[in-house]
Formats: structure tokens, sequence, C-alpha cells
């Protein structure tokens, strides 16, 4: 199903500077492709929005190039971006990110 549009909530931009601090440390420069390859991933959602299972009541696609899951929602041909969390989360933690959010 192709969706009209892609929108994240506020808290997504949150998700990806967490995730680009976090490679930033690791190596410099490595969080501007973390970022680059999230967002990439999320505009996808206009193509491939709806083909993913659903985990936590949300549809959830994996990041093509690091460890974390994008979760969303359809309504009305636009998907809706909740969060961008890393897998390596404890599974709690993820379940209670995403239910603050819903």
């Amino acid at each position: 199903m192709k969706m009209r549009d892609v929108l994240t909530l506020k808290e997504v931009a949150d998700d990806l500077n967490d995730g680009k601090a976090f490679y930033d440390q690791k190596e410099t420069g490595v969080g501007d492709y973390f970022w680059d390859s999230l967002v990439a991933d999320i505009e996808s959602l206009i193509i491939y929005g709806g083909i993913h299972n659903k985990r936590h009541g949300f549809y959830r696609m994996l990041a093509k190039r690091f460890p974390y899951a994008i979760y969303y929602e359809i309504k009305d041909e636009i998907a809706y971006v909740i969060a961008v969390l890393p897998m390596r989360r404890d599974p709690a933690w993820i379940r209670r990110k995403l239910k603050e959010r819903s």
C-alpha cells in the first residue's frame, strides 16, 4: 500500500539525536551516517508502509544499517512514525517508551 505521506512525532527527532550522539562518541562522523541512514529508512515508508509485522501494537520496521527499530502506525494512508528505538535496550524499556507515546 502506497502512503500519501510520512509524518513523525517530535520525539522521533530526540530519538535520532540520541542515536547520533551515541555513534559520534564511538567515532566522529558515524553519527551523521546514522542520521542519514535512519531518515532514509523512515522516508522509505512512503512505499513500504504497512508491510511490516506489528510489535507492541505498532508496525515495526528494522533499520537497514543500525540495530534500531522504527515504530509506526497508519491512519488514512499516512504513516505516523511514533519512535525510533535501539533494539539492544531492555524490551520493557521499549514497551514503556511506546506506551508513553501512544
